[in-house]
């Protein structure tokens, strides 16, 4: 079965006329069909750079990157259009920029069902109601309160049923109670989901996390154990835990062992 998403050396570099940063090195990620991950790291590692090139908003700078049997870098402008619009649903961070500020809360949803028309997708009142806002559903938009936006573009990222779902911190500004309806509705949705967070709820729910530091896959969580990745070149990231044993800088031996290595730190 071919993955939902497969990275491939993404490298993405943000240029200014005097610098240029490397925001993304060499990544390399395969995310199957129906499994729900999340991103997790310090801020800047680049989380949300790689959200927003699986959502096609970003062109990598280098390497290759599929949706389904799609690769993205290969699409013009439109037909990047036509791929958002019935296979992918995105929660940008600032809630705000998903919205219509005029147009009602139930408008809103309406209106992203309109792009595409598909079996089985979720009224807009179901939606409303699931997120908790069928009290405001006659409300405009731009009225709402930071998390009442927050849970309305949920609503309008699930809008279409998509196949893949993106969303940079969908619980930041949602209490305890909103915040898990919103977790509960994302991992019963049964689509591919990646979600960028600092939410221990969030990244629980899912069945795998990322860890992104300083541009690179560091580690990978599965069945509530972690583990370390090997990225290329055998470049390997330690957890920061262990950077008082071996600070930057440490040389090592490396010894191997018949199941890998195992790294001594050397004396003067």
């Amino acid at each position: 079965m071919t993955p939902a998403v497969r990275c491939d050396g993404v490298v993405q570099i943000y240029k200014t006329k005097e610098i240029e940063v490397v925001a993304l090195r060499d990544i390399d990620l395969v995310i199957e069909e129906g499994e729900s991950v999340a991103f997790l790291g310090p801020s800047g590692a680049g989380k949300s750079t790689l959200l927003w090139l699986l959502a096609g908003l970003l062109r990598p700078s280098a390497g290759r990157l599929w949706l389904g049997d799609t690769e993205i870098g290969k699409l013009g402008p439109r037909a990047l259009d036509r791929l958002r619009a019935a296979d992918i649903g995105v929660v940008l961070q600032n809630p705000a920029r998903n919205l219509i500020p005029y147009a009602t809360a139930v408008q809103n949803v309406t209106f992203a069902q309109r792009a595409v028309r598909r079996r089985g997708r979720r009224p807009a009142g179901d939606l409303l109601d699931r997120v908790g806002l069928t009290a405001v559903r006659d409300k405009p938009a731009g009225r709402l309160s930071g998390g009442e936006q927050q849970r309305l573009a949920v609503a309008i990222a699930l809008a279409n049923r998509p196949r893949l779902l993106l969303a940079d911190e969908p619980t930041s500004q949602l209490d305890a109670v909103t915040g898990q309806a919103v977790i509960e509705l994302i991992r019963d949705l049964g689509t591919t989901s990646v979600v960028v967070t600092h939410d221990v709820r969030v990244s629980e729910a899912t069945g795998r996390t990322v860890t992104i530091r300083d541009g690179r896959i560091g580690a990978e969580g599965r069945g509530g154990e972690d583990f370390v990745v090997v990225g290329r070149e055998g470049a390997v990231q330690l957890p920061p835990e262990y950077h008082e044993l071996l600070p930057p800088g440490s040389m090592v031996r490396v010894e191997p062992l018949p199941d890998g290595v195992v790294l001594r730190r050397a004396e003067p």
